[in-house]
């Protein structure tokens, strides 16, 4: 139990990373390196206690530098997209960095998932804990304020890794953070999570165009692709949606969902993935309003992964929780703008079982 490190490699610049170990006392494992707050592996016990990594990433720094679609990393300011790369605040417009299309995906062209955060180890109720903490200075990817933000990461003896994201600005800005982590319950190595099943406890998801952005509508998941109400296998849609626009839009997943209460701040359930032939559980709680669900329909990119395992579309999926994509557009969105002297505060739990 505890937490462990060691060297991860070099950058160009010669800054050194270190990769920490978190281990809990049934047997989990945690590898979280400080560049990017990524991480790199999850091993996490099947039914009959065989243990698979089961995040997808890398075996070497230089591979995360080069072709990574953000692999289990933290994203800021702002994860998902922001239209046009700007937006209006106090009547002022910010012009920020573009890094897909006409858009800023994920905070931009270095976001915080391209940076070295400071670590320390702490101890919090009993666990030793990584916490990460960066400074991101006024006008950072074009967004205003000096920023200061840290991520705790926590694994615990209840099998559950406790991500609690803090931060606080000398100006109003927008802060939206998120884990791009990357799932496949049978292990990174064993091909698509079309068997999987998912429950998203929301009613309701943001539609998307071309671009990706969304519209601003809100339509009820009933009847369509989009009801996860009840658990069922993500590739029920995914081997034909050829006669859905949204499906169509997204290659497949790649959509927020409203979350039931999105308007409180307390810690509630997300959502529910389990694989059948591990029998491995994940339940995700969270604080955040949204999750966007994406199926990792353009993994083809990220080539050979840890061991040498060739990435594919489908083989992994994310569930990353946050405020909605675009929300600075939409005013009946809950809104990502944090004021200056207050502080940003939202905490996101995986739990793992079996079944």
């Amino acid at each position: 139990m505890g937490i462990t490190s060691k060297p991860f490699g070099v950058l160009p610049d010669q800054t050194r990373i270190t990769l920490y170990t978190l281990t809990n006392g049934n047997g989990i494992k945690a590898d979280i390196m400080d560049y990017g707050g990524i991480i790199v592996s999850l091993s996490v016990p099947d039914r009959d206690g065989k243990t698979d990594d089961i995040v997808l990433g890398y075996d070497k720094i230089e591979d995360y530098l080069d072709r990574s679609p953000c692999f289990g990393a933290l994203v800021g300011r702002h994860a998902n997209r922001i239209e046009r790369a700007s937006f209006f605040l106090n009547g002022i417009k910010y012009e920020l960095s573009v890094n897909e299309g006409k858009n800023q995906l994920h905070g931009g062209v270095s976001g915080f998932d391209k940076k070295v955060w400071d670590s320390r180890i702490i101890t919090r109720n009993g666990y030793e804990c990584l916490e990460l903490s960066l400074f991101s200075p006024d006008g950072d990817e074009g967004f205003p304020g000096n920023l200061e933000v840290r991520v705790i990461y926590c694994l615990t003896d209840a099998d559950s890794l406790e991500i609690e994201y803090y931060g606080a600005s000398d100006k109003d800005t927008v802060l939206n953070m998120t884990n791009h982590a990357y799932f496949n319950l049978s292990g990174h190595n064993s091909g698509t999570i079309l068997n999987h099943y998912l429950k998203i406890n929301a009613d309701f998801y943001t539609p998307i165009n071309k671009e990706l952005l969304p519209t601003g509508e809100i339509h009820r998941v009933k009847n369509t692709p989009f009801d996860f109400t009840e658990s069922r296998p993500i590739g029920e849609y995914l081997s034909d949606f050829s006669d859905n626009e949204q499906m169509l839009n997204g290659s497949g997943y790649d959509h927020n969902f409203v979350l039931r209460s999105s308007s409180g701040s307390d810690l509630k359930e997300c959502c529910e993935l389990y694989d059948p032939g591990s029998g491995r559980v994940m339940t995700c709680f969270t604080t955040k309003p949204g999750v966007q669900l994406y199926t990792g329909n353009f993994l083809k990119s990220a080539g050979l992964g840890k061991g040498g395992f060739k990435y594919d579309k489908w083989h992994g999926l994310c569930l990353e929780t946050q405020y909605f994509p675009n929300s600075m557009k939409y005013g009946h969105f809950p809104s990502p703008i944090l004021k200056a002297g207050q502080t940003y505060h939202h905490l996101t739990v995986y739990k793992f079982s079996t079944k």
